[in-house]
């Protein structure tokens, strides 16, 4: 057991099941002698206490009902036995399911498709998207935190990760005391449906998020753009820059091949892998279509999200069967292996939001870590490291024949040059990018936050 009394706890506002920012915090303050717990939300078929690498996750299961006061008793009485039962949250739209009435052709079915009830549809549309973004942000994690209530322990720290950890990260600290991190790992009222969300919702939820943060002791986030960006979004001061890079890493040698020995390929077939969340506006489609115009050249699909049915049944559609593949997602301590196993790593992420704009991903770290070259959106947020580092190639993200064009500077590039781009990759994550450097960064904040010396609550 640590000594000295510190205790750490992480509020991961996910399963914890490929949380690789939450693991490399827990192992790094493990390191450094703190107490550490995980939480997370509970999730059917995944234990509710389990002890990794030196530190303890417990999962929460809730339900957003929780977060409505005069519903919380009866909530409270039924959500334990979800755990017990593994079976989904009830309330929750997985349980829930949805009617549909519709047609063979996927319109409104009779009456209901009347052009005259067009903007009924589309008021009850926007409605539903309003409904399911409130649910994300921030009705469901309003819940968890009342969850949380009856399995936190007291913490010297508490460290919540994204938006959805605030309201949790704001009911420990008041209750247990301590002092208290929001991990702001994107500009999150900037990111894809929340940015265009319209008048009233947009407002409400942009000041709930800023008067969460204003009563934290310190906000961090991923990158010196995002840190602007936070600082003028919250009207916080100036969050510090804790980069999301993996651990320093060296690939075996000869590389490893998974991902060809996992679905059957030629040793001369191209990989161009896609890791990460399966989602919209990742540049997926377009990614697709671009291999296809290379002889030779496959895209492999490493990972999961909310859309990963559609993409899987995409590989069996004309003209992707055979060309594009879909891999499941694999444990945090395995990717750079799967990673290293590409040719290179593609990162097509649409400019569709302030948020990608200035994002630097995490498969961006890991593509370097791994000495893979990558091929990556021209935006602000990787361009800067791409060029910097000289590990791939831009391509506008919105053209299919651009992202095979940077494609093709790797895949045909002669083996000298090849390796030489594999070099700089990893030369970049030994020196620069890597997470025993972060963890320095964070470890002080930690010491600072003990100390009092970062600030006092606003």
């Amino acid at each position: 057991m640590p000594t000295g009394g510190r205790r750490l706890a992480i509020l991961s506002f996910s399963s914890g099941e490929y949380d690789a920012r939450s693991f490399r915090v827990a192992r790094s303050a493990v390191a450094e002698g703190y107490a550490v717990t995980l939480y997370a939300r509970w999730a059917p078929g995944l234990p509710v206490d389990e002890t990794r690498d030196g530190y303890r996750i417990v999962r929460v299961d809730s339900t957003w009902r929780l977060a409505v006061p005069w519903m919380r008793k009866a909530a409270r009485a039924r959500w334990p036995a979800c755990v017990a039962a593994n079976v989904p949250t009830p309330g929750s739209p997985s349980a829930a399911g949805a009617s549909s009435r519709t047609s063979a052709s996927g319109r409104p079915d009779g009456w209901r498709g009347s052009p005259l009830l067009a903007p009924v549809r589309r008021v009850r549309s926007k409605l539903r998207q309003w409904r399911s973004l409130l649910y994300t942000f921030p009705l469901r994690p309003m819940g968890w935190a009342v969850a949380l209530e009856d399995a936190c322990e007291p913490a010297d720290i508490w460290h919540g990760m994204w938006a959805g950890s605030l309201p949790a990260l704001v009911r420990m600290r008041r209750r247990h005391g301590g002092k208290a991190i929001y991990d702001s790992r994107d500009v999150y009222m900037l990111s894809r449906e929340y940015s265009t969300l319209e008048w009233p919702i947009r407002p409400v939820l942009v000041a709930l998020e800023r008067r969460w943060a204003h009563r934290v002791d310190q906000v961090i986030t991923v990158n010196e753009a995002c840190a602007d960006l936070i600082a003028k979004q919250l009207r916080v001061p100036r969050p510090l820059a804790v980069m999301n890079t993996p651990e320093r890493w060296t690939p075996p040698r000869p590389p490893p091949d998974r991902i060809r020995e996992a679905l059957g390929l030629s040793s001369t077939t191209s990989v161009v892998l896609y890791q990460g969340q399966l989602n919209t506006d990742r540049g997926i489609e377009q990614a697709a279509d671009a291999v296809l115009t290379i002889p030779g050249a496959t895209l492999v699909l490493l990972g999961f999200g909310p859309r990963e049915e559609r993409y899987r049944a995409m590989t069996l559609e004309t003209p992707y069967v055979g060309r594009v593949y879909h891999l499941p997602a694999v444990p945090p301590a395995e990717l750079l292996t799967w990673t290293a196993s590409a040719d290179v790593l593609v990162m097509a992420i649409q400019p569709t939001s302030t948020n990608h704009e200035l994002a630097t991903p995490q498969k961006l770290w890991e593509a370097l870590a791994a000495g893979v070259p990558v091929v990556a959106s021209d935006l602000p947020g990787m361009a800067e490291v791409v060029r910097e580092t000289g590990a791939g190639y831009l391509c506008d993200p919105t053209s299919p024949p651009s992202i095979a064009a940077a494609l093709c500077q790797i895949l045909e590039a002669a083996p000298e040059e090849r390796a030489a781009l594999r070099q700089r990759a990893l030369r970049a994550a030994h020196e620069r990018y890597n997470w025993e450097t972060q963890a320095e960064i964070l470890l002080e904040a930690y010491a600072g936050l003990a100390s009092g010396t970062a600030g006092d609550p606003r």
